[in-house]
This record gives C-alpha cells, structure tokens and sequence, in this order.
C-alpha cells in the first residue's frame, strides 16, 4: 500500500473535520483518485474529539480500516494537542497540520516529540475573514490540499467550487466566502 496516500483528521465535533475529509475525497475522486472518506466516532457530541480519515490512490484500495500509521495529520482544534495524541503514529517523512495562529515552531514542543514537519494556518482568522464566522473546515482542507500536494491549487479550487455549488445551492452567498478562505488559506500556510 506505498502508493496510498492516508491522512487522519482531529477535530471536535461540529468544527466540520469530517466534512472536510468527505470534501477531500469528493474532490479527489473528481480527478481521478482512488478515495475513501470515513468518520471514527462514537455518542460523541457537539465539541467532544472526533477522529475522521482520507486514503487517496491512484490505484483501487482494498484496505478497510482506520489509520493507525498516516502520512498526514490534520488538526482542527489546537486545544486537542492537550488531550490527544495526535502525533500517534505520525510517519516522520510525513507531517501535521494545525489550526493555529501560532508559528510551527511554537507549536513544536507540543507534539511529544514528533519530528516530521509542521505546518500551521489560522483558520479562525481566515474564516472570520471570509465567512464572517468561525468554520475551519475550509481553510483546513486547502491547507492539507497545499502541504500533500495532492493535487495543484487550480484544480482544487475548481472542484471544490462545483462541489459547493451543489451543496449550497440555495445559499449562493457562502460559495463565495467559501471560496476565498480556500484561497486564503493556500496562500497562508506556513
């Protein structure tokens, strides 16, 4: 399985983590990819830690099971690097991406250890930016779009503003505020 990309999500419910990895999926789907797109949650409600996952190859995958090793790690709440291991099983040649306004060397110490790379993006400010609220999932998604290089900008924009059209169809107003904290947030990874 050294051609599938795997990616695991922390969140906490209600901040759209797993929305986001079924966005992934769709839109890498769209271009041709093998995906899955799957949630790990139990009675979970509104804030607690949510797990979610993304396998993406250009091959069939016949693997069915959560990611215990990923190449990626995205996390959508900064708070949950108190409270869980995100880095668990983190490959070091891979990396984690974490909603923070804080540099990834700031964010370093906190990560028991890990080193792989580190990625950050202010999804807060770029949502309130664009949306006039608070949603991470999208600046998210672009983020780990930009850091995996799964697939080039344009094509990801493209997709996803089909996918967003569809979805909100009767909201054209958010595809548009969508849309720019995508493109925000490819341009503010660091």
């Amino acid at each position: 399985m050294s051609n599938v990309l795997e990616i695991r999500w922390h969140g906490r419910g209600g901040q759209g983590a797993k929305t986001a990895s079924l966005l992934l999926a769709d839109v890498a789907f769209n271009t041709g990819k093998y995906v899955q797109g799957f949630p790990e949650y139990g009675p979970e409600r509104m804030g607690a830690p949510i797990t979610a996952y993304n396998r993406i190859s250009d091959d069939p995958i016949r693997v069915h099971s959560n990611i215990y090793d990923p190449e990626f790690v995205v996390v959508v709440d900064e708070t949950l690097l108190e409270c869980v291991d995100v880095t668990k099983g983190l490959k070091k040649d891979g990396a984690i991406v974490i909603n923070s306004a804080k540099t990834p060397d700031e964010i370093r110490p906190l990560l028991k250890g890990y080193e792989g790379r580190v990625y950050t993006v202010d999804a807060r400010k770029i949502s309130v930016a664009a949306l006039g609220k608070y949603f991470p999932n999208s600046p998210m998604l672009a983020a780990i779009v930009k850091v995996t290089g799964i697939m080039d900008d344009e094509s990801f924009l493209k997709e996803m503003e089909g996918s967003y059209k569809h979805k909100f169809a009767s909201k054209p107003e958010v595809i548009e505020g969508n849309m720019n904290a995508l493109r925000m947030s490819l341009q503010e990874v660091k």
